[in-house]
């Protein structure tokens, strides 16, 4: 009776919480969505995992390469800081402390945890072939710091499993180390059933984000396409798209295609601009 009661306890506190202040939206797509976590709890979790990430995988000593992807990363980074100034919302990335490491892996990868710390494996450079073929990946990550994926997959964990350790992890300052909650979180690991529609859109939504950010940082957009042609081509095989939780290549490809006539004129436009610049 008396665990019972707790049970209760923390659903009701749930259902409390997300009456008063659990939904937001997302940056440029408008989304609605729900964010439990405390940003100086998800940004003080996001730097002790990235400090230890990189205490076990140093970052590279490819001084060019390392260069490549700190030089993406800025140029998108500060696009995207100028367009949340633009909107009235620059005061949403206060906490953001952006990094940009290039790790030694031959893992054709990249992730991003809160805040804008973002590690790239140096097996993705090969195939992302040049800095906007790289920009097409940073800027998925990017977006999804930038949309607070991590905080929604924590507040859909705690919803979904109301009443169980998981509640007691995410509102125990006592418990907030916990590691397995903090790798869902952020993407390490997946699981099925209730969360895999939500990643998969978190997904979606990087991208359509991501191909918004490079071409805002003056990256072709095209070039996504014969990005994820050549990922599909690199690529080991992959689970069927129902049972994962990023979108098949094709659907990838298709996605973007169609979001290239919104996007192409903000790539023009950027260009434009530093064309200005360069030339005053």
């Amino acid at each position: 009776m008396k665990l019972a009661h707790k049970c209760l306890q923390r659903t009701l506190l749930v259902a409390l919480v997300v009456g008063l202040s659990g939904c937001t939206s997302v940056p440029i797509t408008g989304r609605k969505q729900l964010r439990l976590m405390p940003v100086s709890t998800m940004m003080s979790m996001s730097s002790q995992q990235y400090s230890d990430f990189l205490e076990k995988n140093p970052p590279s000593n490819d001084a060019e390469g390392q260069a490549q992807v700190r030089r993406v990363g800025r140029r998108i980074q500060g696009a995207v800081e100028e367009h949340m100034t633009s909107i009235g919302h620059r005061e949403d990335m206060t906490d953001y402390d952006w990094q940009f490491n290039l790790v030694d892996d031959d893992q054709i990868n990249a992730w991003a945890l809160p805040g804008g710390r973002v590690v790239v494996y140096s097996g993705l450079l090969e195939v992302a072939q040049n800095d906007t073929g790289l920009a097409v990946v940073m800027g998925h990550e990017i977006a999804h710091a930038l949309a607070d994926h991590g905080n929604e997959r924590v507040s859909q964990m705690m919803l979904a499993q109301a009443g169980t350790l998981a509640l007691a992890i995410g509102l125990s300052n006592s418990d907030a180390e916990n590691p397995q909650l903090w790798m869902l979180a952020f993407g390490i690991g997946t699981q099925l059933g209730l969360m895999l529609p939500y990643s998969r859109l978190h997904e979606s939504e990087a991208d359509y984000l991501g191909l918004v950010f490079m071409s805002m940082a003056g990256y072709d957009p095209r070039e996504s396409v014969a990005f994820w042609q050549r990922m599909s081509e690199a690529g080991e095989a992959k689970p069927p798209e129902i049972i994962s939780t990023h979108p098949s290549d094709a659907t990838r490809i298709r996605n973007l295609t169609e979001r290239l006539p919104e996007t192409i004129p903000l790539y023009e436009k950027a260009l434009a601009e530093h064309e200005a610049e360069r030339d005053g």
